[in-house]
């Protein structure tokens, strides 16, 4: 449940990945921090498994890590090798306990857990098959689909790293994967890397890390080593790390939202600091949509580097126009009604020494529904802006996401249903200006070439199912809104 009742103007990410294998070291309790450093990635529920040599014991439970843990917690996971999760729900819903991550099952008679970053596309048919042949399911969710087929494949071949790759020729989507036996660790992703996932290195060779982003690295003292390659399925034990290419690579195709959004600025992506990418988004927007104006600010957190990108550029000085609350985040206490009405004061206040008489230019990652824009638009308004010019620093979000990122279905996407004139007119901003796809991608020069950008062009990586049924809805639009091979096709927001 959120603080406030209007969702959010950004895409909600699904998830984080944390994996350890330290032997000497307290495996759950850097698994802890290392979910800390990752928590902005999920805050629906969170869980630890840890593996003792023995057997694999799981703590999971809705809320954040700090809720979800206490020490007498942690210290009853004992193990070297351990796994964590941090959750928000895009696939199997986020009420039930057993829909929280790690997944526990069993091969025979070892435990594993498996915890999973983003979302399969072929789960109902996976989940059908091994229905047939008997297998049970304690929840909705795709990743226990995947954990399922890894013990059916691994009970018929004996073999672990046969099981994981047997699963990745059949599962089709995006997934960055850690999975743990009581004295192994295992991580995999899928062929196009979609979502990223990285591997670091313990010093003194203690151990080894892989984590969603840098920064879980960072917290726990690990050295970045070298990213999860697309298709790689990754063992440590020990024997040590091993790697092998399970499944051909594709057309590589990272998420594009992650330099957006999502990844935090002290994070490296594919050799990008995700800081100094969004510094040249804003520089870049401030190039391709000038404005006369007396003060730059950006919406907190993510918005702010390309504010300061946006200011630096175009000589119009940066100011803080608002605070935010940084103690406010998911809650599962329900608002009252008055503080509901307030919306995006619970987190956001403005500042009207510094607003008052100015216009103002809004710097902001994306904007997905136009709700919360539009309260910001009248509260910077009230708070005594002359005029209000938003600077969006990625294209027009016109098309739903299915690799794990919460983006509602087509019609609910205000730049998918109205042209930039409407949009203005509905969150009563002066101006509004979106930085473009090419100018986009010259922000963010990855070590490897491509990246998923499907929300911005409708180009999936993956093809899906649904999508030999886009819909009329597709033929309802502008032409600037859709690719021709998706003409006359049957409404995806029909089939979600």
């Amino acid at each position: 449940m959120s603080l406030c009742h209007e969702r959010p103007d950004h895409p909600e990410e699904a998830c984080a990945v944390f994996g350890i294998y330290a032997p000497g070291e307290d495996a759950a309790r850097l698994t802890y921090f290392g979910l800390h450093a990752l928590q902005h990635r999920g805050q629906e529920s969170a869980g630890i498994a840890a593996g003792d040599g023995k057997s694999v014991m799981v703590t999971k439970d809705r809320g954040l890590v700090t809720q979800v843990f206490s020490e007498s917690m942690l210290a009853s996971l004992e193990g070297h090798v351990a796994i964590g999760h941090t959750r928000y729900s895009t696939s199997g819903g986020s009420s039930s306990w057993d829909a929280a991550q790690p997944h526990l099952s069993a091969i025979d008679e070892t435990i594993i857990a498996l915890a999973h970053n983003g979302t399969l596309v072929n789960t109902n048919r996976l989940r059908t098959r091994l229905l047939d042949l008997g297998v049970s399911f304690r929840s909705s969710t795709d990743s226990e689909v995947a954990a399922k087929l890894i013990g059916h494949f691994t009970q018929k071949t004996n073999h672990m790293r046969e099981g994981i790759r047997k699963t990745m020729e059949l599962i089709e989507g995006a997934y960055a994967i850690v999975l743990i036996t009581p004295d192994a660790l295992y991580a995999f992703r899928d062929p196009n890397g979609i979502r990223p996932l990285c591997i670091g290195a313990l010093p003194d060779n203690k151990g080894w890390v892989i984590a969603s982003e840098t920064c879980g690295l960072d917290i726990v003292g690990a050295d970045f080593v070298r990213d999860v390659e697309p298709g790689e399925v990754i063992r440590v034990n020990a024997d040590g790390l091993v790697s092998e290419q399970a499944v051909p690579r594709r057309s590589h195709a990272l998420c594009l939202f992650e330099y957006v959004y999502f990844a935090r600025p002290d994070s490296r992506l594919d050799g990008v600091n995700v800081y100094e990418a969004r510094d040249r988004m804003g520089r870049a927007l401030s190039r391709e949509a000038p404005v006369e104006a007396d003060i730059v600010m950006g919406v907190p957190d993510s918005g702010v580097p390309s504010a300061i990108g946006y200011a630096r550029t175009s000589g119009i000085p940066y100011a803080e126009g608002v605070v935010k609350n940084r103690y406010v985040g998911r809650t599962f206490i329900q608002p009252t009604q008055a503080l509901r009405q307030r919306g995006i004061r619970l987190k956001l206040n403005p500042l009207p020494s510094v607003i008052a008489g100015k216009r103002v230019v809004v710097v902001d990652d994306s904007l997905v529904r136009g709700n919360t824009s539009k309260q910001l638009v009248q509260m910077l308004r009230d708070a005594g802006a002359t005029e209000v010019h938003l600077r969006i620093v990625s294209p027009p979000i016109v098309w739903p996401c299915f690799y794990g990122i919460d983006t509602d279905t087509q019609k609910q996407l205000i730049a998918a249903t109205k042209t930039i004139d409407e949009i203005v007119a509905y969150v009563g901003a002066d101006s509004l200006a979106y930085l473009s796809l090419e100018g986009l991608l010259a922000c963010c020069p990855a070590k490897t070439p491509g990246f998923c950008a499907a929300c911005f062009n409708g180009e999936y990586p993956v093809r899906l199912a649904e999508q030999q049924q886009l819909g009329s809805f597709c033929a309802s639009l502008e032409p600037r809104f859709w690719p021709e091979e998706h003409a006359g096709m049957t409404p995806l927001f029909d089939l979600m």
